[in-house]
């Protein structure tokens, strides 16, 4: 693949994904600088994550927050894709979904798509989606919700209220539509054909409007959704998109739960954590310490650097004293890799001890159909 192209599917991604190219190409809006100060307004206070440009774009969120200030409540929905065991990259949307759910003190859906994954993926069991779908629950489950205001769909489980919604859509949906937007050939199974239909229904499962906080890989489902929501007399879902975590071997791509020496999962010990970081993390040093102090790193590429900017280090002052360390050559990459390790692994201690708890919560946050 040439350097300056990129590949971002539902299914894949490829490439180093240029951010506002790609929202010309999926025809977004950009988050700019008004559209953050209206969010500080209302909820009082600026998310790292929102000032980093790791929620970049959206759909429709400068209406919704207009509405929200007329008393107009809305509602939230998220996801994951059970193909695997989690990873830090999943978690990056929905750390700031639980931000949003207290900050606008509302519901909050989250849907795993065990039958998607099933669909999708070669090899992989319907009984072993449904198995990763609970064992991810307890990685949700963890950061810390509120069972009352929060709950997990999972498709196979939850198909008596999907389906009827799921049918509304569908109707909606024609096959050229999709062909168009997924690339869909003859040999695509017509589970992933339909599949859209399911994945719109959390947005409709309550009577006012949703905001769905999500990886840009997954706006393509909801670009047929906000096509099809008029015309079942539903409100058009509003989005807001982050950037694609690399993978530790980076910088280009993604994290994928398939991709071992390229992932840090939830549930990996100190020591594995030590060494994925230490072996695969791609550098933005120089070939030797000389080089380095003389020349100074490129945080802009380094994978430890982007892994505190997306997630581990919410300090801003402290993120920046970092990177004017490496840049300049004052830190070296062992001891950038080193603060990333620390970090990581202070912050997954505390997460597998609640991750641990959350068995036990499991119950109280599944959605029960009626």
């Amino acid at each position: 693949m040439p350097a300056d192209e990129f590949i971002v599917t539902p299914w894949h991604v490829e490439g180093e994904i240029d951010y506002d190219k790609l929202i010309k190409q999926f025809g977004t809006e950009k988050i700019t600088v008004e559209l953050l100060k209206k969010i500080e307004k209302i909820t009082g206070e600026s998310h790292f994550m929102l000032r980093r440009g790791i929620f970049f774009s959206h759909r429709d969120l400068g209406a919704l927050l207009d509405d929200y200030s007329k008393g107009k409540k809305f509602f939230l929905y998220t996801g994951r894709g059970p193909s695997g065991h989690t990873h830090i990259g999943h978690l990056v949307p929905w750390v700031f979904a639980k931000w949003l759910q207290e900050k606008f003190d509302t519901t909050l859906y989250f849907q795993l798509t065990d039958d998607e994954k099933f669909f999708a993926k070669e090899g992989l069991t319907l009984e072993e989606t449904k198995l990763f779908a609970y064992e991810n629950a307890l990685d949700f489950i963890a950061l810390g919700f509120n069972p009352e205001k929060t709950k997990i769909i999972i498709n196979t489980q939850n198909i008596k209220t999907l389906y009827p919604i799921a049918a509304q859509v569908a109707k909606k949906i024609n096959f050229s539509n999709t062909k168009a937007v997924f690339g869909f050939k003859n040999e695509t199974n017509i589970g992933m054909i339909f599949y859209t239909a399911l994945q719109s229904a959390p947005c409709f499962i309550e009577d006012r409007q949703v905001l769905i906080p999500l990886g840009v890989d997954q706006d393509p489902h909801f670009r047929i959704t906000r096509d099809v929501a008029p015309r079942i007399g539903k409100p058009k879902p509003s989005l807001i998109h982050n950037i694609m975590i690399p993978a530790l071997t980076g910088p280009g791509g993604k994290m994928s739960a398939s991709e071992e020496a390229g992932t840090i999962y939830t549930t990996d010990a100190p020591e594995v954590v030590k060494k994925k970081i230490n072996k695969y993390a791609f550098s933005g040093g120089q070939p030797t310490v000389e080089e380095h102090r003389k020349i100074g790193g490129n945080p802009d590429i380094d994978v430890p650097y982007q892994y505190l900017r997306i997630f581990f280090e919410p300090d801003d002052k402290k993120l920046k004293t970092i990177y004017d360390d490496y840049k300049s050559g004052k830190m070296l990459t062992g001891e950038l890799k080193a603060i990333l390790i620390d970090k990581v692994n202070a912050f997954l201690g505390e997460h597998q001890k609640k991750r641990e708890k959350a068995k036990s919560q499991l119950e109280k946050f599944l959605f029960e159909d009626k």
